[in-house]
């Protein structure tokens, strides 16, 4: 399942992590933002325990949203070693955010 990632959590869970790291930025009126849902929860269980997979829900956290530019949901970013490696706004098919991942991990 995916983490709920919070402005209070994003530094630890996002910036410090030696793993990937898959940021879906969303928020609950958002239809699109509801279509991506179920492919990042895909994403988390299939990746578990190789990158971290969450959800930062912008109207409840709106600190990092701002910091890294996201204007449009849904938009996923991608981190490694704390730095911003990818970035896809809105909807797109699974594997634009998998072949990330796995760029990564390589």
């Amino acid at each position: 399942m995916a983490l709920e990632i919070t402005d209070a959590n994003f530094e630890e869970v996002v910036m410090n992590s030696d793993k990937p790291v898959l940021v879906d930025f969303w928020a609950a009126w958002c239809g699109p933002c509801k279509m991506l849902g179920p492919v990042v929860e895909q994403i988390a269980g299939e990746y578990e325990g190789k990158a971290v997979v969450g959800k930062l829900d912008v109207d409840a956290n709106q600190q990092y949203a701002a910091q890294f530019g996201v204007r449009n949901i849904p938009t996923v970013l991608v981190f490694q070693n704390g730095e911003l490696v990818g970035r896809q706004v809105g909807v797109a098919p699974k594997n634009a955010y998998t072949d990330v991942l796995d760029k990564l991990l390589a």
